[in-house]
């Protein structure tokens, strides 16, 4: 997940930036609310990713899992994570 805070509305939540998940499934495309929000024209359409965040990652405890939705463009691959290699926000 980047880890970037944007300057502009994102459905990214702070909590899970820059942590690791695993892509659990892959859902249609949609608009991506970003550019919906900022009146983009036109709005990218993008696939979005069902990633699972353990909580012990996440919040330091916790045996559970977070599973959140998220627009490809707010994803990194896990190798260039590890690297430290940030490319820029959506």
């Amino acid at each position: 997940m980047r880890p970037a805070d944007p300057p502009h509305h994102t459905r990214a939540p702070r909590y899970v930036r820059g942590h690791l998940g695993h892509v659990v499934a892959v859902q249609p495309p949609c608009p991506l609310p970003d550019d919906v929000a900022r009146r983009r024209d036109p709005f990218r359409v993008l696939p979005v990713y069902t990633v699972r965040f353990t909580a012990r990652d996440l919040w330091g405890s916790g045996a559970h899992s977070v599973l959140i939705d998220l627009w490809e463009c707010y994803l990194e691959p896990a190798g260039e994570a590890a690297r430290g290699l940030r490319g820029d926000t959506p």
